[in-house]
């Protein structure tokens, strides 16, 4: 989730309001739907349940631009995630 394919261009910077995840997404928009403990809608849900409540808890925080940028944010991301080498900074 934290991931963003090479060669990206432009990605979003997210922050969800329920968990305080932070992660990169090549949608962008104002607020989406947070990987980590939002609900995708299943349509295949049976005539007496009810249909899950779709909520846009990840607000963008930044739009990265540029592919230096986004891969540099990437492993920014990724290190603190991780607790990795941060030698290389």
């Amino acid at each position: 989730m934290y991931y963003v394919p090479d060669g990206t261009q432009m990605c979003g910077y997210y922050e969800c309001s329920e968990c305080g995840d932070r992660f990169l997404s090549l949608k962008i928009g104002p607020a989406i739907v947070c990987p980590s403990c939002g609900e995708e809608v299943d349509m295949e849900i049976g005539p007496d349940e009810e249909m899950p409540q779709v909520r846009e808890t990840a607000k963008l925080l930044q739009v990265i631009q540029g592919e230096e940028d986004v891969q540099k944010m990437d492993e920014l991301l990724s290190l603190a995630i991780t607790g990795g080498n941060y030698e290389w900074i």
